[in-house]
């Protein structure tokens, strides 16, 4: 199958604008948003009441968060805008795409959970504070080999960037991190975005996201594994894009990098 007969499979014609459908997101539950927090869980590093919202697995598209210890307080960095990121994302991608995602929320698994095998796509935040021992290196290498797809978001400055480069030096060794420009496959997997769409500013350390990844084997026309944004936070974007705290044009922008990536991971 080619891969504009791939994206066809999964485009849904939808003619509400993105925007519009942003704006839906502010009346969909919230009361659970009030219920559950923002920003982060609340729950600390306490994995176990994270799981508590856990699903099991029925083959729809699940959004996971990967847990890694090392956090601080009541809002540990890798559950930064946990739930509600991924509830309004998935709320996006049901309306423009025919994935047929879970709605309500995803998943938390920590990097040597066997289930995550289960899941095509997984999510990390905040990589400066990234922490793992040698079996969720090996398992999540393992994930990645098997033709998972990492997303590393929240995160900026070269303190961070170097953080990540030794956590993935970690899960892949030898496999090297390199700058992607928007002529890369995945910033046309869905959405077509150009330098001035993904060129936004983190949404509160500033500075122009930039876009990193690993690929198979080190060929740079092979299946690309990871995505890193740096001076990024398209969790933050998706996070409070129902409440008029950024501007809708950013959240649009956070949103299409969220759909391009998961349909390049579904196609790759």
């Amino acid at each position: 199958m080619t891969a504009p007969t791939r994206r066809l499979v999964i485009r849904r014609l939808a003619t509400v604008g993105l925007a519009v459908l942003l704006t839906l997101l502010a009346v969909a539950d919230l009361e659970g948003q009030r219920r559950r927090g923002r920003g982060g869980g609340g729950f600390g590093d306490d994995l176990a009441a994270y799981q508590e919202y856990n699903t099991p697995y029925t083959g729809e598209f699940t959004f996971v968060r990967l847990y890694y210890r090392g956090g601080w307080g009541w809002n540990p960095g890798w559950s930064h805008d946990w739930p509600v990121a991924e509830r309004n994302f998935a709320e996006i991608m049901d309306a423009l795409t025919t994935i047929g995602p879970r709605r309500g929320g995803g998943n938390v698994l920590a990097m040597d959970d066997p289930d995550l095998f289960k899941f095509p796509v997984a999510y990390l935040s905040e990589p400066g504070g990234w922490t793992m021992n040698e079996v969720e290196a090996e398992n999540l290498g393992n994930y990645l080999r098997k033709g998972g797809f990492l997303i590393i978001d929240d995160m900026g400055g070269m303190r961070d960037l170097n953080r990540t480069r030794v956590g993935l030096n970690m899960l892949l060794p030898g496999l090297v991190l390199v700058r992607l420009d928007d002529s890369h496959p995945i910033f046309d997997s869905f959405f077509h975005l150009e330098r001035e769409n993904i060129e936004m500013p983190h949404p509160y350390r500033g500075g122009v996201a930039s876009y990193w990844g690993v690929f198979e084997d080190n060929d740079p026309e092979g299946r690309l594994m990871v995505i890193v944004n740096h001076d990024n936070d398209i969790g933050d974007y998706m996070e409070w894009s129902d409440r008029g705290f950024i501007p809708i044009a950013l959240s649009n922008e956070a949103y299409k990098l969220g759909v391009n990536y998961v349909v390049y991971a579904l196609t790759h």
